[in-house]
């Protein structure tokens, strides 16, 4: 009964998913100019732009279902044998705190350079997600194998290289695509934690309670 009701938290990965997805697509009819192909996802929700207000109702599920998901997630991999499959699940944890906490506490000022407090501060929390999301999906890719999970493996390769297209494309091609590559590394991140629920959902991780 416990197990079966830790593996429902799974759903909540996906709603994650979802709420972050609808902010993205929606949020710009609320910012006149916005281009999406250009633009960071960050300027939707920063302190001054127009679709501030919609962007955090839109994103409200975003962070509060994606951290029960991976915590969940945590629990559920307890009983996996594979030291590196935990390890990486636990960096991807650390690193959804991280990502929620961080940037509540330090979102992007419109209009404003790097060198704002709150803009350099935000830049180390991103920094910090990025690493933190290597390091997990690297770990996940090797340890889902040895526990014999391979398409958890594949999944987790396939985002980590969108997560490093997205710094490749934003640095080597003009401030006309960066947004498209940005976006690559911000969905990553989001699409692999809806991946984990639905292996939880799925029982995929065996419990030892």
């Amino acid at each position: 009964m416990i197990e079966r009701r830790l593996r429902m938290l799974g759903i909540l990965g996906i709603i994650s998913l979802l709420s972050y997805t609808a902010m993205v697509v929606f949020s710009p009819l609320a910012y006149p100019g916005y281009d999406w192909l250009s633009m960071a996802v960050s300027d939707l929700s920063a302190e001054g732009a127009p679709s501030k207000e919609i962007a955090g109702q839109l994103n409200a599920l975003f962070g509060p279902c994606g951290l029960v998901s991976i915590m969940a997630v945590c629990v559920g991999v307890a009983g996996c044998k594979s030291k590196v499959l935990k390890s990486g699940i636990y960096f991807f944890a650390a690193m959804e705190w991280v990502c929620n906490v961080g940037y509540e506490l330090f979102p992007w000022v419109k209009d404003a350079t790097a060198s704002n407090p709150q803009n350099f501060m935000h830049l180390v929390v991103t920094a910090l997600v990025v690493v933190l999301s290597l390091a997990s999906l690297l770990l996940v890719a090797i340890g889902a194998r040895k526990e014999q999970i391979k398409s958890l493996s594949v999944w987790a390769i396939v985002c980590l290289a969108a997560m490093m297209i997205g710094p490749m494309g934003t640095a080597l091609l003009p401030q006309a695509v960066f947004g498209l590559f940005e976006r690559f590394s911000t969905f990553s991140a989001v699409v692999f934690n809806g991946v984990l629920g639905i292996y939880l959902m799925k029982g995929r991780f065996t419990l030892q309670m």
